[in-house]
C-alpha cells in the first residue's frame, strides 16, 4: 500500500468519525459566554477569522453544521416572533415540520453520501492535484471560499436546468412558504451534487474544502426569510433574502434566476440575475405544487414524473433529452423550453389541512422523539451493525412519513401510526439499547403504547379526527 493510499484511508476514517453528530460534551456543555455565542452566530454569516478556521488535517475540521442547530432553532423562534409582532401569519406547524423532516432525512442520507464525497475528493487531490497550495495560507483560504461559491453556482444552476437533477432539488422548492424552516428542506439525494465540487480537488486542500462547504451551506440558511428587507450596498455583492426570494418564486419571471450561494456576482456575470417587481407578488412553491405534507411522497413524486415523461418519448434521443434537458423542454423546443409555453402562475390558495390543536401537539411531540432517536443513532452508529443502522434509518423515514400523512389527514395514516407505535414497543421490549437511559426507554415505551392504542381505536372508527373546518360547519 503506497503512502497516498494510506493517507486516503486514514483521512476517510476520520471523515466517518466526523459523521458522529453528537457534539463533544466538553465543547458543548461548558459555560456559555457572549464571545462564544457571537462566534457561533457569525458562522451563519461567514463572519469567521481564517486563522480560527484553518486546519491541516481533515479530522481537525469541526462539524460546524451540527454545532449550528441551536442557532437554526433560535432563528426559527425569532422569525416567528417578528412575524407575530408585524401582525403577519406565523409559520404553519405542518409546513415547518415537513421542512424539518426533509432536513432530517437529508442528514440521515449524509451517512452514505459524505463518505463517497470525501473518498472521491481526497483520492483526486492525492493523485491528480496540480498545485501544492499551503493549507495555512490566507490566500488559499480565500481562494477556497471563492471556488466553493463558484462551483456551488454551477451545481445549483444544473439542478434547475437538468430535469433529472431538478427532480431531486425540487424538494427544496416544494414549500409554498418562504421562511428559515425552508432553508433546511433538502432532498435525500442532494448529496449527489458533490460531483460539481470535484474540480476543486485539483488545487484546494481537503480540509479547506470541507470547512468552506460548511460555511457556504450555513450562510444559505438565514437568507430564507421575508422578514429581512433591503440590505443596501450589500445587495450588489452578496446573495440576500431579497435576491433569494425571487429564486424561490414560481412566477414566470422568477424561474431560473439568482442561483448564487453566498455571492450574487455569479448571476450578474452569467446572465441569471433578476430583481423584484413592485406590481407582482411572488408566489412560492413549485409551478405545479404537490398537495401533501408527506415527505416521502414529496421526495419521490417528481422523479417518477420525470421518468414517465422520458418513457413517453418515441426515440432514445428524445428519452435522454427528457431527462437531461430542462424541466420545461418539449420536442422541438430549445433546451430549457420556451417561456411562452411555460405555465403562468398567479395568486393561489396554499395547501393546508387544519387538524385539531391536540393533534398538532401530538405530532410535534412525536417529531421531537424522532429527532431524539436520530441523534442517539447517529452518535453511536459506528458501534452498530450495518443491519441495525439500515433498520434505524428505515424506521426514521417511516416515522416522518406517518407524521406527514397525519398532517394530510390521510385515511390510512392511523393504520400506519398503529404499526409504527406498536413496532417500537416490541423493539424496546426485545432489544438492548446501551446508549439510552432505562428511564427514558420506559417513558418512550409507555408513550408509544398509549399512542398505538389511541390510533387503533381511531382505525376501527371508535374515535374520529375531524378537521377544524368540518367542525365549524357542524356548529
Amino acid at each position: 500500500m503506497d503512502e497516498s493510499t494510506s493517507n486516503l484511508n486514514e483521512s476517510l476514517r476520520f471523515v466517518i468519525l466526523k459523521l458522529d453528530y453528537s457534539v463533544d460534551k466538553n465543547d458543548c456543555y461548558h459555560e456559555i459566554n457572549a464571545e462564544r455565542f457571537l462566534k457561533g452566530l457569525g458562522k451563519l454569516f461567514y463572519l469567521v477569522k481564517p486563522e480560527e478556521s484553518t486546519f491541516e488535517r481533515v479530522e481537525d475540521v469541526p462539524n460546524y453544521f451540527a454545532e449550528a442547530w441551536p442557532y437554526f432553532l433560535l432563528f426559527l423562534l425569532l422569525e416567528n416572533i417578528l412575524l407575530w409582532a408585524e401582525g403577519k401569519p406565523t409559520m404553519r406547524l405542518n409546513d415547518s415540520i415537513t421542512s424539518l423532516s426533509h432536513g432530517l432525512a437529508h442528514e440521515t442520507a449524509k451517512l452514505v453520501f459524505k463518505v463517497m464525497e470525501s473518498y472521491c475528493y481526497i483520492y483526486i487531490y492525492n493523485k491528480f492535484r496540480l498545485l501544492d497550495l499551503s493549507w495555512n495560507s490566507l490566500w488559499t483560504w480565500y481562494l477556497a471560499a471563492l471556488a466553493m461559491d463558484f462551483f456551488y453556482y454551477w451545481g445549483h444552476r444544473a439542478s434547475h436546468e437538468i430535469h433529472i437533477l431538478w427532480a431531486q432539488h425540487q424538494v427544496h422548492h416544494s414549500s409554498e412558504e418562504f421562511n428559515t424552516a425552508v432553508g433546511l428542506r433538502q432532498s435525500i439525494l442532494q448529496g449527489c451534487s458533490f460531483i460539481f465540487y470535484l474540480p476543486m480537488a485539483l488545487i484546494i486542500p481537503p480540509s479547506l474544502f470541507i470547512t468552506h462547504q460548511h460555511f457556504n451551506l450555513l450562510y444559505q440558511f438565514w437568507i430564507h426569510t421575508k422578514t429581512v428587507k433591503n440590505l443596501g450596498p450589500l445587495e450588489y455583492i452578496l446573495n440576500t433574502p431579497q435576491h433569494h426570494r425571487i429564486h424561490h418564486g414560481s412566477n414566470i419571471w422568477c424561474l431560473d434566476k439568482n442561483y448564487g450561494g453566498v455571492l450574487i456576482i455569479w448571476d450578474r456575470l452569467f446572465g441569471t440575475f433578476a430583481t423584484g417587481k413592485d406590481d407582482e407578488k411572488i408566489v412560492y412553491g413549485l409551478v405545479v405544487n404537490k398537495p401533501s405534507f408527506n415527505p416521502l411522497q414529496l421526495q419521490t413524486f417528481y422523479t417518477v414524473s420525470a421518468f414517465r415523461k422520458s418513457c413517453e418519448m418515441k426515440t432514445w434521443k428524445l428519452k435522454l433529452c427528457a431527462l437531461f434537458f430542462g424541466p420545461s423542454w418539449r420536442p422541438g423546443s430549445p433546451r430549457l423550453g420556451l417561456d411562452e409555453e411555460k405555465i403562468k402562475v398567479g395568486p393561489r390558495e396554499k395547501y393546508n389541512v387544519k387538524i385539531p390543536m391536540w393533534c398538532n401537539i401530538y405530532l410535534l411531540c412525536h417529531f421531537c422523539v424522532v429527532v431524539y432517536g436520530y441523534h442517539t443513532m447517529s452518535s453511536c452508529y459506528l458501534k452498530l451493525s450495518p443491519a441495525s443502522v439500515i433498520l434505524s434509518v428505515i424506521y426514521i423515514l417511516a416515522s416522518l412519513t406517518s407524521i406527514g400523512m397525519l398532517f394530510d389527514n390521510h385515511p390510512y395514516a392511523c393504520i400506519l401510526e398503529v404499526l409504527r407505535c406498536m413496532l417500537l414497543v416490541i423493539v424496546i421490549q426485545n432489544f438492548e439499547f446501551p446508549s439510552m437511559n432505562e428511564n427514558v426507554l420506559l417513558v418512550m415505551e409507555v408513550f408509544f403504547l398509549i399512542s398505538g392504542l389511541f390510533w387503533f381505536l381511531r382505525s376501527i372508527n371508535v374515535l374520529q379526527i375531524i378537521p377544524e373546518e368540518k367542525l365549524e360547519k357542524t356548529k
